[in-house]
């Protein structure tokens, strides 16, 4: 055993304003457990780019904890989120009729990639200055970013640095405990800069996970107030059972499913909705609704809000595969928002990624939330166009589902929204690559080389230029053309590939 420690320091490195759950979690459940350690929380997304050094340096000499632990939560750039326009910049840059947009478009690459780079080594940068100031600190780095680039973050850190992987509550429990070993996955930087990895043995028990605590969260952490207008983010559940081709999940929460008590989730909706007057739920789970077991947990969360009679709107990604007309019912009853879930019009596209779902059982849930007295809530699809098995056949049914959808829900309400599958180290969908040679071997995940990470943006012909074109064509129009970009997209495709002869074709890529 070593000494216990007195203070921690969270800082959430820079991102954009999305709320910070998952330090928000781990800050409460360390007070719970250890309510004598002091602690603060610091989110520079809040704070000015110019002045983040300057306010972390203070930070940490006013403070002078014993473990600054890090939240990293994105790291490659193209990843979708509303400060990075890499689809579009891609886009015009490899499709655009006009030399002048491909022109810009490169030159907007090139920002992207500096920004990318920067925002690396600054992280980086900000780790080694805690390491200065403090010399006898623990640093302790975690986050989405992490738990997928634990390796490289490990090598790039600071001497003396755990670098955790997934869940960082009992990580940080057996680092404020002065544990030797680091419960949990993990990888920790000695002080003669070896790497060395630790598996992790066990689950974290989520059913010790209680409704946090808002009051003391604000002690610690008074810019908490700045996300209470918008959706917050509330975990159900970890860990995933599907094996979806491009995911991760299942490899950073286990592929056992966990669960939190309900009335404790809806303890915890109900304190930041009646202190705080939050209306807006996210739930964070890797899907909010997924297998059998699930679907009863969510219906127990569901019943539990509506004898609360708690006014609030709620989303999440959603998975319709054990649906129930009365289930239905009670989500509409309980204040969904909007049906978020992946979309793809045939059976060989779900098959092949691996989805494990029936399309056809999906459809049928579309139609329970229809006669369960559905009004105008926005059905958002979220569809991997031109994945691995897609053909101009199957982009064609996918169209027609969406009409089907359209006259089912109303043209309004039904947003498709497009995207392409984000090749991410260690995933079935990126061996597949690589297997193809699509992907040279050895190649880096984290290059700065444009032509490899738009490859890394999966858009590949013969459909990609149809997709393109099809997306350019809707932006081009969408100042004049009040309609979603996404149906607009979609309306351009089917006539693209009516207009080229392509509808029937089989041909796999």
């Amino acid at each position: 055993m070593t000494d216990k420690v007195s203070s921690v320091l969270y800082i959430r490195l820079p991102c954009w304003k999305i709320y910070p759950g998952g330090v928000i979690y781990v800050a409460d459940f360390i007070h719970k457990k250890r309510p004598d350690i002091r602690q603060e929380i610091l989110d520079l997304a809040l704070v000015p780019s110019a002045l983040r050094r300057q306010v972390l340096k203070e930070r940490l000499l006013q403070l002078k904890p014993d473990v600054v632990a890090f939240s990293w939560r994105n790291m490659q750039s193209f990843g979708p989120h509303p400060e990075d326009d890499a689809l579009d910049v891609v886009m015009n840059f490899d499709h655009s009729p006009y030399l002048w947009r491909r022109i810009k478009a490169a030159f907007s690459a090139t920002r992207i990639i500096f920004d990318y780079s920067y925002s690396r080594i600054r992280n980086f940068t900000f780790m080694h200055l805690a390491r200065k100031l403090l010399p006898d600190a623990k640093i302790v780095v975690g986050g989405t970013a992490v738990s997928i680039f634990g390796k490289y973050v490990a090598e790039k850190c600071p001497v003396n640095t755990t670098v955790v992987v997934g869940e960082g509550e009992p990580a940080m429990l057996s680092i404020v405990n002065g544990e030797e070993s680091t419960i949990g996955e993990c990888y920790y930087k000695d002080a003669r800069g070896q790497v060395r990895f630790h598996h992790r043995e066990e689950n974290f028990d989520l059913a010790t996970l209680t409704a946090v605590n808002f009051s003391y969260i604000e002690s610690i952490f008074p810019a908490f107030h700045e996300y209470t207008g918008d959706y917050m983010g509330v975990h159900t559940k970890r860990g995933c059972p599907y094996q979806c081709h491009f995911c991760l999940y299942n490899q950073i929460e286990g592929h056992e499913q966990r669960y939190r008590d309900p009335v404790q989730i809806v303890d915890e909706i109900e304190a930041l909705n009646k202190n705080y007057g939050v209306n807006k739920i996210w739930f964070t789970d890797a899907q909010f609704c997924s297998t059998r077991r699930s679907t009863h947990h969510v219906e127990l969360i569901l019943d539990e809000i509506i004898r609360r009679n708690l006014k609030i709107q709620w989303t999440g990604y959603i998975r319709l595969n054990f649906l129930t007309p009365e289930l239905a019912k009670k989500m509409l009853q309980s204040g969904l928002a909007s049906l978020d879930l992946s979309f793809t019009g045939t059976q060989e596209v779900i098959n092949s990624l691996t989805l494990g779902y029936s399309l056809e059982q999906q459809m049928q849930a579309f139609q329970m939330f229809k006669d369960a007295g559905y009004t105008n809530q926005k059905v958002k699809l979220y569809m991997p166009l031109n994945a691995p098995g897609e053909t101009a056949h199957t982009l064609m049914k996918t169209v027609e589902r969406i009409n089907e959808l359209y006259k089912m829900f109303g043209r309004e309400n039904v947003l498709p929204f497009i995207f392409f599958i984000g090749v991410q180290p260690g995933t079935p969908i990126e061996h597949l690559l690589l297997e193809r040679g699509y992907l040279r071997k050895g190649y880096n995940p984290l290059t700065l080389n444009p032509f490899t990470i738009k490859k890394l943006l999966y858009n590949p012909k013969p459909l990609g230029p149809i997709i393109a074109r099809s997306y350019l064509q809707a932006v081009d129009t969408l100042e004049a053309n009040s309609d979603y970009i996404g149906r607009t997209t979609m309306d351009n495709l089917e006539r693209m590939l009516k207009d080229s002869g392509l509808a029937n074709a089989s041909a796999v890529h």
